[in-house]
């Protein structure tokens, strides 16, 4: 076991003018001396990857050489540095890969558009963040007598990476793009993922459109699936569109005036289709999400708080239908594929989330089950505690994953989910398109084929799945790692906080005016001799009887932080 780790990411330590590495991972037990340190290039407190030459035994320490020097101690990026290398994230595509990637051809020929929907007449917009460059969905919309017809056009990844090609087999190690703070580690290589497939504006760009039409209350009535060739209008971003048409920023709805009719008509689609699916008991959480601000020079300036706005839900509800409309044609098919789904959560998880709500809100008497959330989440809107409750909820749920057999989307409240519609950034979507192409085809595999596809997709979804969650991990990792960064230089100070979690060892606080978490341990708690009570969730003090929940305001001073572990400290 210990020889899997021959490459270690640790920190350099000195004891008694020795230098050695502690591990980041904490699943290596040991330090590693460094008998030759070159100190005019390397100094204690840098990350650096060491390359073990002796383990650990009764005998001897283990002792290592340092390949590199990840970045210098004071400098914040070496925690992500650190954190890719501590997973294996993969830092360049393999030159075979590269090789296959820039021979591919730019140019769409008459053949190929022949073969296709020539859509790029019809106007057309991608929406993405401020910061985005793989642009792998662009949708166009129409006023219908009955609705509205909405068109989801999604990057065509599969006419250029064909199955078991260099790209294609790196692709599916990969599983998924990892988006940290100052890097993006692509599925794809980039002649690919922001040139050939990104759908740029005022470029004629290869897509696979969902072409869907709505009654005026949002109920699909109608799916066509085919290939198609766009060209994009605009590149426009979530802040512009929500400017326009929530703010009625007049310079922005003067400047895209030519498309502010078919903006509107989005609006009212995504307000249909938002309705509908909170009517079946789809879960809404509207969850503030942490934006790490990194400066040119690579100093960490803060970490904000942002929001969805309602172009954002623009999107979603568009991208969902989408998914869910390919996901029913190839199950209608009966065809082997790939599915998103999320079970539903446990009876038990719901007690938890009772037990701390109540002193929260009214839940009533009557006992809560699983489709009992929506309307947990529903009572808490617009109120002090709704972010809390839905921070309570999510937690509660089994993480979703892929899958060959489709068991439905609790999250979604959907009976039919896959997805379809970010190819450029998770493989499971480019099997689908393969999936979908050969459905539209008509074509019929041998059983023999069958048989050997089906096992094929099942050990697909798997990895997938597995690849999503290192992803989550390393992004996860990355924010406890600069949030340390930003706490390191304000040990000492009384901030305001709210207790967002409470278990046996104390309570996880959240600062209010930073995105920061940090725990409170019950020995650090000051004033009473506090214990755990298991019945409310709450810790509470022996002699005064006060109680600490999940909601509660108070102020802490950052006690300590620890760089190793990536955690903050408070007490009282």
């Amino acid at each position: 076991m210990q020889r899997a780790h021959a490459n270690v990411v640790g920190r350099v330590m000195c004891n008694n003018g020795k230098f050695y590495v502690q591990p980041k991972k904490r699943s290596i037990p040991f330090t590693i001396d460094i008998p030759r340190l070159k100190k005019d290039k390397v100094k204690e407190g840098d990350t650096v990857i060491v390359e073990i030459k002796q383990y650990d035994s009764d005998d001897a320490p283990a002792v290592g050489k340092i390949l590199k020097v990840l970045e210098a101690a004071d400098a914040p990026l070496s925690e992500i540095d650190s954190i890719v290398e501590e997973f294996g994230l993969p830092k360049r595509f393999s030159a075979t890969v590269s090789e296959e990637a820039r021979k591919l051809p730019q140019n769409i020929t008459r053949d190929i558009i022949a073969q296709r929907r020539d859509l790029r007449s019809m106007h057309t917009v991608t929406i993405d963040g401020e910061k985005a460059k793989d642009f792998d969905d662009a949708i166009s919309i129409t006023k219908t007598p009955d609705g509205y017809r909405l068109y989801v056009h999604i990057a065509d990844v599969a006419h250029f990476v064909p199955w078991d090609s260099n790209i294609d087999v790196e692709a599916r190690q990969r599983g998924t793009s990892v988006y940290l703070p100052d890097r993006v580690v692509p599925m794809l290589p980039k002649r690919l993922s922001e040139e050939l497939c990104s759908l740029r504006p005022n470029r004629d760009r290869l897509a696979f459109t969902v072409e869907m039409a709505f009654t005026a209350d949002g109920q699909r009535a109608g799916v066509s699936c085919y290939t198609s060739v766009i060209n994009s209008n605009e590149r426009m971003t979530y802040t512009d569109v929500s400017r326009m048409l929530n703010d009625g920023d007049k310079a922005l709805r003067q400047r895209y005036d030519y498309l502010l009719g078919e903006f509107e008509l989005m609006e009212e689609l995504c307000a249909a289709l938002r309705q509908r699916r909170m009517s079946r008991g789809s879960l809404d959480f509207d969850l503030p999400e942490p934006e790490v601000i990194i400066d040119l020079l690579g100093n960490l300036e803060g970490i904000v708080s942002i929001r969805r706005n309602p172009a954002h839900m623009l999107i979603e509800e568009f991208m969902i239908a989408a998914n869910e409309a390919v996901a029913k044609r190839i199950s209608d098919a009966a065809a082997p594929s790939l599915y998103r789904i999320h079970e539903e959560p446990d009876d038990r998880k719901m007690i938890d989330i009772v037990k701390v709500a109540r002193h929260l809100i009214n839940v009533g008497k009557q006992r809560l089950r699983p489709r009992d959330m929506p309307r947990l989440i529903d009572k808490a809107r617009g109120g002090p505690f709704e972010e809390l409750i839905n921070y309570l909820v999510l937690r509660s749920l089994k993480q979703a994953r892929y899958s060959v057999t489709n068991v439905g989307h609790f999250g979604l409240a959907s009976e039919c989910y896959t997805h379809f519609t970010s190819p450029i950034r998770r493989y499971p979507d480019l099997v689908v398109h393969r999936v979908l192409r050969e459905v539209l085809a008509n074509k019929r595999l041998s059983d023999k084929k069958l048989k050997t596809f089906e096992a094929t997709l099942a050990d697909i979804a798997f990895h997938s799945s597995a690849r999503e969650r290192i992803a989550d991990d390393v992004e996860r990792e990355t924010l406890k790692a600069l949030r340390a960064w930003l706490m390191k230089d304000m040990v000492g100070k009384t901030l305001e906080g709210r207790i967002v979690g409470v278990n046996a060892g104390g309570l996880k606080v959240r600062l209010k005016d930073y995105f920061v978490d940090g725990f409170l341990d019950i020995s650090a708690m000051i004033g009473d001799s506090y214990v755990y009570d298991e019945d409310d969730l709450s810790i509470k003090g022996a002699r005064t009887k006060k109680r600490f929940f999940i909601g509660d305001e108070l102020s802490v001073r950052i006690s300590g932080v620890d760089m190793q572990e990536r955690e903050v400290f408070f007490a009282m």
